[in-house]
């Protein structure tokens, strides 16, 4: 007889702590984005990540997970009824992988694994608006946000993890999402790119970024939660935890060196910028790795991650495609990297489930021969194919209806003050002064007031919003 169904204490907290670490890597990536964006629209790139926690949460609740989760209906999506958000998950018998010979599964109650891979799908979709970086309209990108999870990354995340086409016919591997997360919003981004065209100037005009603190603050927080990203895939305490949680700190060190080592070669100068763009690269690489390689061959991943998107983001001024922020060059590239990188070095000797549970094979390296590496390469075109299609339809139709791209005059101004009527920083003396720093302070000036001779400015016709500076 099966015993009754039992929450595992351990695996429910490592999986709620990896919860909240994932959903702070998305505010960790508005950080990220808006230190590289410049600073006319450092708030509508964040507003577009914050926004998706609130669009794609109430969405994943009410069908998304379903659809991703749900039995598998035809290899494509999973029973959209299976966990409608109509519904409730309490009873003691409703734990994730409950089957009637095991009914405690993992020991997770349903709703903390709908929470975990909640903050999967609020991710990806936000690392798809690093790409139209200062002139997608906030409305347009709210259109396309929700079509594209709802057409993209619900069923993709089926066919990775929920019993469809990937894993569970072409036995491709993916722990944590290297082909689901970084492929398909690598994937979508330039699709969308490609219908909006380039940034006014570019590339032309330098469009550097503007506050390099909140790149490595951004950075060093994505690096942080990403441990949840990866080491709470395995879902439950145990080894393969701890494998993941090591592979992702030496790739994402490992990648640090090398995207530095490139820019020592190619400019003499390592800047802060390169090193927080290798860690993320390392990151994206290892995401669908860390629990099925050995530790040395994440640092070779990483070094190859880190030199390869060092030179890939490159590529858009090669072939004229404007992503702002490099995420073709960093997640899409990163992403393929990972995924071949299994094809290659992925064995059973640090994770058996690799054949008893997705029925993939050995890497070339260990064994298995070129088997795995085509059915890697095989996802991973398939992904990108479905995603870059849907996107770049979803994009043209917005465009052509209600608008995708802001207006050349709002782009000009400032796309924060267009969308948003905000602004980042409110520049203007706090007195209202010309006098600067030493005027406000009263330095210089006789009995600590104005400058002599100078006269009262007019007061303003009208008050001045405090959201928007200069």
């Amino acid at each position: 007889m099966p015993e009754a169904p039992t929450i595992d204490g351990a695996n429910t907290t490592w999986l709620l702590v990896s919860t909240a670490l994932v959903l702070l890597m998305t505010p960790g990536l508005a950080l990220f984005y808006g230190g590289l964006n410049r600073a006319k629209g450092v708030l509508n790139m964040m507003m577009m990540s914050f926004s998706a926690i609130g669009l794609i949460s109430i969405l994943w609740w009410f069908y998304g997970f379903s659809v991703a989760f749900g039995t598998d209906v035809n290899g494509f999506w999973g029973d959209p009824g299976a966990y409608l958000g109509t519904k409730t998950f309490l009873a003691e018998t409703d734990l994730w992988g409950a089957t009637a010979e095991n009914p405690s599964g993992i020991g997770v109650p349903l709703y903390v694994f709908m929470a975990f891979q909640m903050v999967f799908a609020v991710i990806t979709v936000a690392l798809i608006s690093g790409a139209i970086a200062d002139r997608a309209k906030f409305a347009g990108w709210l259109l396309f946000a929700f079509g594209w999870a709802t057409l993209v990354y619900f069923p993709v995340a089926h066919w990775v993890w929920g019993g469809g086409i990937i894993g569970g016919d072409i036995h491709a591997l993916d722990f944590a999402g290297g082909t689901a997360v970084h492929i398909n919003a690598g994937a979508a981004a330039l699709a969308v790119v490609l219908v909006l065209g380039k940034r006014l100037g570019w590339p032309r005009e330098g469009m550097k970024p503007h506050n390099i603190p909140l790149v490595a603050l951004g950075a060093g927080l994505l690096w942080f939660g990403w441990f949840g990203f990866n080491a709470g895939s395995e879902l439950t305490v145990d080894s393969v935890a701890g494998l993941a949680f090591i592979n992702t700190q030496l790739a994402t060190a490992a990648a640090v060196l090398g995207w530095i080592a490139v820019e020592w070669v190619k400019d003499r100068k390592p800047t802060m910028v390169g090193a927080s763009s290798g860690a993320v690269a390392g990151l994206v690489a290892i995401t669908p790795a860390c629990g099925f390689i050995a530790p040395w061959a994440s640092v070779l991943l990483g070094i190859v991650a880190g030199v390869v998107c060092a030179l890939a983001v490159s590529l858009k001024y090669k072939l004229g495609y404007d992503d702002s922020l490099d995420v073709v060059g960093v997640h899409f590239v990163g992403g393929w990297i990972g995924s071949l990188w299994l094809g290659l070095f992925a064995t059973n000797s640090v994770n058996a489930a690799i054949t008893d549970v997705v029925g993939a094979s050995d890497g070339l390296f260990y064994g298995g021969g070129a088997t795995q590496l085509g059915r890697q390469a095989l996802a991973g075109l398939i992904v990108t194919a479905w995603s870059f299609g849907i996107a770049w339809v979803l994009a043209f139709v917005i465009e052509k209806t209600i608008g995708f791209r802001v207006k050349a005059e709002a782009e000009v101004e400032g796309i924060d003050i267009a969308e948003h009527a905000e602004s980042s920083y409110d520049l203007s003396p706090a007195g209202g002064g010309t006098g600067g720093a030493f005027a406000m302070a009263g330095i210089g000036t006789p009995g600590g007031g104005a400058t002599s001779g100078a006269k009262p400015e007019a007061e303003p016709a009208e008050p001045v919003s405090e959201k928007v500076a200069g």
